[in-house]
């Protein structure tokens, strides 16, 4: 059902393992000529073609792209107990974990008199995206607007796409997940076209641009969030979603087959990718895979993503060489289901999240770990971290330097504009003396 990968007896330099790690074959850019056109339209004309994209794309045309508040109370009186609670307490564990990334303003005295001041400040205003399509995704509201919260954004707007199960509005179950964090700016408007008109804004909804868009999406979302960057902050251009579990002997395959399926429900791109150097375990996991995807809801689906290219058991020498081809990877979600955990975590780096023994699967951190799930997909994280407060914060220095603390650094500034052949830089200090 999956490929094998065997890289055992070879030593892979840095570019042969990027050029072998299994991947989809679309990429974030591969819409760009019908995304431009989606946003120049969404800048031109407004609501009007927001409304058409929603029927051209979610076949079904919003009575209001703005939402109502009382239908947001309403979504939340109506929303099932049990989901209410765990919502709750995934909010509380988020908002907990979150708290910990802000950091505390800094003082540094660098002479008498001479004093820099490190804070960290929230943007006013941002644009967070709650995906539709497969699923139905509350808890992405609570991942991308408690991390603006907590960072002490003031302004929130929330977009999810029309259903036309729910005659044109967003699902309820987004709706109460919102209104249960107290955001009551709510659009019925997905896509490229979504992403556009929170960068630009839109006048005649009242929607006003925002500074910062976070939150997953497809391969149009995400090429959107490409156009736009530079106009507003972005988290990341976040495409299908991806699981590497790294696995040895120790690991339960029917551990390692449920959480690669866990994954793959999401998307038909979506990729599982199991790296071990074992080859009992890898045998057991392919013969398990076939019952077990046979038994789930999503069955085409999920059999699709693991015979897909962006899919592959990885068969390495070593944990050593598995450390090496997960950082080449880039996992979104990283699961190390081995022995000594404490002894390879030091060699790894580039993952979204690691996701660490045999109780710590995935899908826990999709609700209730109170980690965020909102992370970077394709590679990026190689160099880019997951959704968090410090996404929503800028930090500034604030510069203070008395008379004689000018004074004591004054023919340095002199010496290196004039190095720089920069004198008027040396004046500016100079004129403060005379």
């Amino acid at each position: 059902m999956m490929r094998t990968l065997d890289l055992r007896g070879r030593t892979l330099s840095t570019a042969e393992l990027l050029a072998v790690v299994p991947r989809a074959t679309s990429d974030v850019g591969s819409a760009v000529e019908v995304v431009d056109a989606l946003i120049a339209e969404v800048r031109e004309r407004g609501s009007a073609a927001l409304l058409e994209q929603a029927e051209r794309f979610d076949r079904v045309r919003p009575t209001s792209i703005r939402v109502a508040p009382e239908l947001l109370r309403e979504a939340e009186a109506a929303l099932d107990p049990a989901v209410r609670v765990a919502l709750e307490e995934a909010i509380d564990r988020v908002r907990r974990t979150t708290a910990a990334q802000v950091p505390d303003e800094r003082v540094t005295e660098v002479a008498p008199g001479a004093r820099i001041r490190q804070r960290w400040q929230p943007v006013d205003r941002v644009g967070l995206y709650v995906p539709g399509g497969k699923a139905v995704y509350p808890s992405s509201v609570v991942m991308n607007v408690v991390a603006a919260q907590v960072a002490g954004v003031r302004s929130i707007a929330l977009v999810s796409p029309p259903q036309a199960e729910h005659g044109g509005g967003v699902h309820p179950t987004i709706l109460a997940a919102a209104s249960l964090l107290g955001v009551d700016e709510v659009y019925a408007m997905g896509g490229a076209g979504a992403i556009g008109a929170l960068a630009y804004g839109v006048p005649d909804l009242g929607l006003e641009p925002v500074q910062v868009i976070t939150g997953p999406g497809n391969l149009f979302v995400a090429t959107a969030k490409r156009a736009v960057k530079g106009v507003v902050g972005i988290d990341s251009e976040a495409g299908p979603t991806e699981i590497l579990v790294i696995a040895d002997s120790t690991a339960r395959p029917d551990y390692v087959v449920a959480d690669l399926i866990s994954q793959a429900e999401h998307d038909e791109l979506a990729g599982s990718v199991l790296v071990t150097d074992d080859p009992a375990l890898a045998a057991a996991v392919e013969q398990t895979l076939p019952g077990a995807v046979a038994a789930t809801r999503h069955r085409d689906r999920v059999e699709t993503a693991l015979r897909g290219p962006q899919s592959a058991i990885v068969l390495v020498d070593d944990l050593a060489q598995a450390a090496r081809f997960s950082d080449a990877y880039g996992p979104e979600h990283l699961e190390v289901q081995v022995a000594d955990p404490a002894g390879l975590l030091p060699h790894l780096s580039s993952a979204g999240a690691i996701f660490v023994g045999d109780h710590t699967p995935v899908s826990l951190g999709d609700y209730v770990a109170g980690s965020n799930h909102v992370l970077p997909t394709g590679g990026q994280a190689r160099f880019a971290a997951g959704l968090g407060a410090y996404t929503f914060l800028r930090p500034q220095q604030i510069i203070e330097y008395d008379r004689d603390a000018l004074a004591a650094v004054a023919a340095h500034v002199a010496a290196l504009s004039d190095a720089e052949q920069l004198p008027a830089h040396g004046d500016a200090v100079r004129a403060r003396f005379l």
